[in-house]
């Protein structure tokens, strides 16, 4: 590989000192390279587009934290470009390199000395009809879509506002499953299963592994229990009624990012998308090997 791309969260890199340095590097060794910025919205910078990327760009360096290879990872992914993240932040399951590590891995890459992965992402699109009753099997039947959406992470249907339940009514392949009252719930893939699916107590799996992870986020029960299904099954989350004097609204984000608004009687498709992410691995560490170095950086 000889043409690359950085993009970079500038809240870490806040002088973009990292970036150049790399950037450097890279075209002292013959190759091409140009960097982009990208930062949340709320910060006044624009976000990276698949249209950013420039033609015959043959892999990405993602400078920052898991957050910002998780957007880039769904922002580009249109490009087919393999990515590698590089941890400039606090603790990174998804970021292989860190910035003692970066440029030996530049080396192996630039001598197409590497490994490629794909992850399974999902994509989630707000149906425009309500469910009928969890009798009914209406999973194939749902039609005006209002628009779709892409995660590497996780889906998350959660509350908003004050501080009281909602209802969720959980449909898959078109079958009831079950109504969940809580804060909400998160559907992960196994590349999210360390993130926020972790933090609600749902189970870490190996990110090459193809399901899909159904976790309430504290549910009003006495036992509270992901839900692990195939990663062909179709989900369909419905807000439901809870009380007759005021209907809730809920949120849905996409790896954190808000992707749109739910009224009771309003649902999500969710099932996995097209598209797969492609990382690129230097180490040979297992999975599991990293998952046991993180946890002891945790104790």
């Amino acid at each position: 590989m000889k043409k690359f791309v950085i993009i970079v969260n500038a809240l870490k890199d806040q002088y973009l000192t990292e970036t150049k340095k790399i950037c450097s590097y890279i075209e002292k060794r013959g190759a091409q390279c140009r960097y982009l910025v990208s930062v949340d919205e709320q910060e006044g910078i624009q976000k990276v587009y698949a249209e950013s990327i420039p033609k015959g760009t043959e892999c990405i360096l993602v400078l920052g934290g898991d957050g910002t290879l998780i957007r880039a990872a769904r922002d580009t992914v249109e490009c087919g470009i393999p990515l590698i993240g590089v941890n400039l932040g606090m603790l990174g399951y998804l970021c292989e390199l860190e910035k003692n590590s970066v440029y030996d891995a530049i080396d192996s890459i630039m001598k197409d000395e590497y490994m490629l992965e794909e992850r399974m992402m999902l994509t989630g699109e707000k149906c425009g009809e309500a469910i009928p009753q969890p009798s009914i099997e209406v999973a194939g039947s749902l039609k005006n879509k209002k628009g779709s959406y892409r995660a590497l992470n996780d889906i998350v249907i959660h509350r908003t506002g004050e501080l009281s339940l909602v209802s969720l009514n959980v449909y898959v392949n078109g079958q009831y499953l079950n109504t969940f009252k809580g804060d909400g719930m998160i559907l992960s893939t196994p590349t999210g299963s360390t993130g926020y699916n972790m933090s609600a107590g749902g189970p870490i799996v190996d990110p090459k592994a193809q399901l899909l992870l159904l976790t309430p986020i504290n549910t009003h029960t006495l036992m509270p229990r992901s839900i692990v299904i195939d990663s062909q099954d179709e989900i369909v989350v419905e807000v439901g009624h809870r009380r007759s004097q005021r209907d809730e609204t809920v949120e849905v984000s996409f790896d954190g990012d808000h992707g749109c608004w739910l009224k009771v009687g309003e649902c999500i498709n969710i099932r996995k998308a097209q598209e797969r992410a492609k990382i690129l691995k230097i180490s040979k560490m297992s999975f599991l090997e990293i998952l046991r170095k993180k946890m002891q950086t945790f104790s």
